[in-house]
């Protein structure tokens, strides 16, 4: 079935002359067509919540409209984790674009066909494909990272790139509005941003490649002399399922912990913008232009986040991923409680808060990742990640859609707000097990042994 996916075959070696200028073009190339095809995605993801005021409207719960998006976390958590197993044997140039292409046709359903919100269950099952086909956009692009960089290089890589979710996620905003501005239709939420989204599609098939064996380039680790501990010919082999699956993954003890830290910083960062743009419109009486400007911002705002939490882990904590996250999720509870506690009728407060908000989560959500590429051998990177995706998804980002909106439903928005702090607090609790584990994959690899 996966046949169109597999990975490319290696070329012939090119003359030694050749290898750098090749490597250094290709990697910006390559780095643009991850960066772009993963903002792609996120131009898809959200959508839905910027809708749900107006389906609101028109008779549906909070708790119902919750169940239904909770659906893209459920799909999302299982995809990235099985993809990624599929990822880790499959070509990148064709696995991602393949997956932002579903999840466009997905959204023009919703912008185009009156049945698509005819019913919670209909709702459901689209949002079910939409975050199926979404789970087909990271594994590939950390296949191609630890593929393409080596491991000293690769934090400040990766935090970079981490930052394209911001990227896409925060244009949905702008989009949407301008949209709305051209039709006076609500359902240009859907589909003005998967019409960008096709030609990001586009632009990420040409742009990405396969291994740097694919094209007649040595092993990074080669190109940059950088070998991590154990190295040997054997880690360019392609692993089994099974081994990539039980030895490097069910396995390892670290990756365990960041990811059931991972269900709790998940319920924070979607618990706060799956439902900002309807929180700020019945608790802090914000209209529609303010509240996707400010979905705009909480997103944005992680940009810079992403990339001080990236130079704080490396610089100030020597690699200490798990301290990094702890002081950046204390910093995150303190905005939530700014958030939630600000009376109605001070918007710039509000304002400050989310964006402080969106500024500190997505160094932890971008922790959690790199820590999984790094607790793992390349050849199981993407089902490494996948894992703590997993977790992420179907714990965090269901709870957050779900069990936060039925609880708004029942004990209102102060509920609500204390399933958030408690969250904070649980995601700095397991994060406390890894202050200790500043070694890489070398060394899962050699307590796996």
């Amino acid at each position: 079935m996966f046949a169109f996916f597999r990975p490319a075959a290696h070329q012939a070696p090119l003359p030694e002359e050749r290898v750098d200028s090749t490597y250094r073009r290709l990697r910006w190339q390559i780095f643009a067509g991850i960066f772009f095809g993963y903002a792609g995605y996120y131009l898809l993801r959200k959508n839905f919540s910027l809708a749900m005021p107006y389906l609101i409207d028109e008779g549906y719960t909070r708790g119902q409209l919750g169940l239904a998006i909770s659906a893209i976390a459920i799909a999302y958590g299982l995809s990235k984790f099985l993809m990624g197993l599929v990822s880790d044997r499959s070509n990148p140039r064709y696995f991602l674009p393949f997956g932002l292409v579903i999840s466009a046709l997905v959204m023009f359903v919703f912008g185009f066909a009156p049945w698509a919100t005819s019913s919670v269950t209909i709702m459901f099952i689209l949002l079910f494909i939409n975050g199926w086909a979404q789970g087909m956009g990271w594994p590939p692009s950390g296949r191609t990272m630890v593929h393409w960089w080596s491991q000293k290089e690769r934090g400040g890589v990766v935090s970079v790139w981490n930052v394209a979710h911001n990227v896409g996620g925060g244009l949905i905003g702008p989009l949407f509005l301008l949209g709305l501005g051209w039709t006076n239709d609500w359902h240009a939420a859907f589909y003005v941003p998967a019409a960008v989204a096709l030609f990001v599609a586009l632009f990420a098939f040409v742009t990405m490649r396969d291994t740097p064996q694919s094209v007649g380039l040595p092993p990074v680790e080669d190109y940059k002399n950088d070998y991590p501990e154990g190295y040997d010919a054997s880690h360019e082999e392609e692993f089994t399922a099974k081994e990539i699956f039980v030895k490097y993954v069910l396995r390892n003890k670290m990756l365990w912990y960041i990811a059931l830290a991972n269900v709790f910083v998940y319920l924070l960062r979607y618990g706060v913008l799956d439902w900002a743009p309807t929180y700020l419109k019945e608790a802090k009486h914000f209209d529609v232009d303010k509240t996707s400007w400010a979905y705009f911002f909480y997103e944005w705002a992680g940009i810079p986040g992403t990339l001080l939490c990236g130079w704080m882990s490396d610089k100030i904590f020597r690699g200490n991923r798990g301290l990094t996250g702890i002081v950046f999720m204390a910093m995150v509870t303190v905005a939530t409680l700014v958030y939630w506690l600000n009376p109605p009728g001070n918007p710039t407060v509000d304002m400050i808060a989310l964006v402080s908000i969106g500024f500190l989560i997505y160094g932890p959500v971008m922790l959690v990742g790199l820590q999984a590429l790094e607790l793992a051998p390349k050849k199981a990177a993407g089902t490494a990640a996948g894992f703590t995706g997993l977790f992420g998804y179907l714990g965090g980002s269901v709870a957050a859609s779900a069990l936060m909106g039925y609880t708004v439903d029942h004990f209102g928005w102060d509920g609500g707000f204390v399933l958030l702090v408690s969250a904070c607090i649980l995601a700095m609790a397991f994060l406390v097990p890894t202050l200790r584990h500043t070694r890489v994959a070398s060394q899962s690899r050699e307590e796996m042994a």
